[in-house]
């Protein structure tokens, strides 16, 4: 109808004479507790802790749908800034402040002491593994020099993509011979050295210096006098350079009997603090490659090396 305007309902007579509104009003309005929010509305909603952030799986790659309720799936690599300095593919690590390394099992070692390449996997706190790591060298090298080799060892992650490498020369096992003590260099992205393994000559304890791009001493990482893991751990302590209180630790963790007895895999456990620069976060993975090697590598039926003398 052309003439009609809308107006406010006109209210309603009751009995006695009384008007009252066509529609009850709401005692206490909107959003009161007596009142149900509207649907979808969730009120004193608590978002509880923040969800974990997994490694990025393979580039491109999209969860698969329908799996197991178990299986674990890696997140995709989150949209955030990454921060300036951090080396390509290493932007986890800076969320986290410890990393489980585990040595996988050869049986070709382990039933005919055989050397092979050592092979590990690079975990987090949850288990899920970030890294793999790979030993490279030839077999005379592995069978002739043992556990002093001299090897690259390539680090990727679950793309496939080479993040690390570790390059450790040939050098003497006894601490008689100062000038010519352990050392491995650390390439972040490879081809760029973001720091260094040093051994530090000491009569009886394994001492070491972990180092920047330039050599420069920025921490200390000091170990006990026979590191040898007999039913405990072995823990490596990682302190400033002036020394101090620890800051973190470098831990061989005891695996069981039968498996420490019989084959040389091992299982290492790294703690650092969580603001500490990621290639020096890198620098210390070296450093735990290094002192399973010096320390914790059986060749055939040679026995691990327990302190510096050995």
């Amino acid at each position: 109808m052309s003439g009609y305007t809308h107006q406010a309902p006109y209210p309603e007579t009751q009995h006695g004479g009384q008007s009252v509104a066509p529609y009850p009003a709401f005692q206490g309005g909107y959003g009161e507790p007596v009142q149900a929010p509207a649907p979808g509305f969730n009120m004193n909603y608590n978002q509880g802790p923040p969800p974990v952030m997994f490694q990025p799986g393979p580039m491109g790659a999209a969860p698969p749908y329908g799996g197991s309720p178990g299986a674990v799936t890696p997140a995709p690599a989150p949209a955030a800034v990454v921060p300036i300095g951090v080396p390509p593919g290493l932007e986890y690590l800076t969320q986290i402040d410890q990393i489980l390394i585990h040595q996988k099992v050869e049986l070709l070692e382990a039933f005919l002491g055989f050397e092979t390449n050592n092979q590990y996997e690079i975990k987090n706190s949850l288990g899920q593994k970030i890294y793999k790591a790979k030993e490279k060298n030839d077999c005379c090298t592995r069978n002739c020099c043992g556990s002093l080799r001299s090897f690259d060892m390539k680090i990727k992650d679950n793309a496939d993509r080479e993040v690390i490498r570790l390059i450790r020369p040939l050098r003497c096992a006894s601490c008689w011979c100062p000038c010519c003590l352990q050392e491995m260099e650390v390439q972040a992205p490879p081809g760029t050295t973001v720091g260094f393994v040093k051994q530090d000559w000491h009569p009886y304890l394994p001492r070491f210096s972990i180092q920047g791009p330039n050599k420069e001493t920025l921490m200390k990482l000091e170990g006990p006098c026979f590191a040898c893991n007999c039913c405990g751990d072995v823990n490596f302590e990682l302190t400033g350079k002036d020394g101090g209180q620890p800051i973190g630790r470098i831990s061989k963790q005891w695996s069981g009997l039968l498996k420490e007895v019989f084959t040389d895999t091992d299982n290492f456990g790294i703690q650092f603090p969580l603001d500490l620069d990621v290639k020096m976060k890198a620098v210390l993975l070296g450093a735990c490659f290094l002192i399973d090697f010096m320390f914790f590598e059986k060749v055939g039926e040679a026995n691990q090396r327990s302190s510096v003398f050995s």
